[in-house]
């Protein structure tokens, strides 16, 4: 019993100075944002009450986070006792802040590439901070969280004894790879949907931005389970990446259908996402989208 409650308390220490990293990491991650907008976050969340930006910052912290953990993935590597702090635990930690910063640089720059790209038909900038578009908003929540999950998956891979040179190479291919696959999914999301994605967004309609963020969130769950793992080979990887990202676009479709078809048969969830904008529905949809893609990657 000592034993056990002496390991668990062994590890607090450094885990508590990687929270306090983290926090760290959110608020320089923030100001990267005030320096990067036009606009300062805190007056058009606080006197403004801009909720679309709230929704859009949730999910650019959600992805600050998620690229954080995706680096610290092998915490405590330096060795010796938790409880003490050399200079190899400083370098891990410095280490940890700088692959978490560049993975935030990189988080904001694919998301201004991505918006071109998937919202492309109007400015999201207006639609978030003029118009105050909650259903751009919610989109935006999704390619956050979706962008930092393709970095996530690119920096937590394993690579079989291969040189610092052929790891980078390794996590840059697949990055580029999962946003190709993001930027391609919306594209099929489209052709396989009555409505027009990027009418119903800019006329603000929040139960089609959230029901696009859930999909491109599940996709990049599909796409970060394809990445994932022991870098076997190029020829390998390659085939295993291009087969989970078929299977996820087939899968997704197919959980849509029977969500329409057989959970609500009652209900014909297009007309209710585009006409009624049933916000209800849409997070019915988007959980149901995301959970499909979770069963996906912890059974295969």
């Amino acid at each position: 019993m000592l034993d056990a409650f002496y390991d668990t308390f062994e590890l607090l220490p450094r885990g508590l100075i990687y929270v306090a990293l983290g926090i760290l990491v959110v608020y320089f991650a923030k100001l990267i944002q005030d320096w990067i907008t036009p606009y300062r976050i805190g007056d058009q969340v606080g006197t403004g009450k801009n909720n679309a930006l709230g929704l859009s910052l949730s999910g650019y912290f959600v992805g600050v986070i998620i690229v954080f953990v995706a680096v610290l993935y092998t915490p405590f590597s330096s060795g010796g006792s938790n409880l003490t702090f050399d200079i190899d635990f400083a370098t891990e930690v410095l280490q940890v802040f700088l692959y978490s910063m560049g993975g935030i640089l990189v988080l904001n720059l694919t998301r201004y590439l991505i918006d071109h790209l998937v919202l492309r038909k109007f400015k999201v900038e207006k639609a978030i901070i003029e118009d105050q578009n909650i259903g751009t908003g919610a989109v935006e929540f999704g390619i956050y969280i979706a962008v930092a999950l393709v970095i996530a998956s690119s920096l937590a891979g394993e690579a079989a004894a291969t040189s610092i040179v052929e790891e980078i190479l390794r996590s840059v291919v697949f990055f580029l790879l999962g946003m190709v696959v993001l930027v391609a999914y919306t594209y099929f999301y489209q052709f396989t949907t009555r409505y027009d994605i990027h009418d119903e967004i800019e006329r603000a309609n929040p139960a089609v931005g959230i029901t696009v963020a859930a999909n491109l969130i599940a996709i990049a769950i599909v796409t970060f389970k394809a990445v994932y793992g022991v870098f076997m080979g190029w020829g390998e990887s390659l085939v295993s990446f291009v087969t989970f990202a078929i299977t996820g676009f087939i899968l997704l479709l197919v959980v849509r259908w029977i969500v329409d078809k057989v959970i609500f048969p009652r209900i014909k969830i297009p007309a209710e996402l585009s006409e009624s904008q049933n916000t209800g529905v849409a997070f019915i949809v988007g959980g149901v989208v995301i959970s499909a893609s979770l069963v996906l990657y912890f059974a295969i």
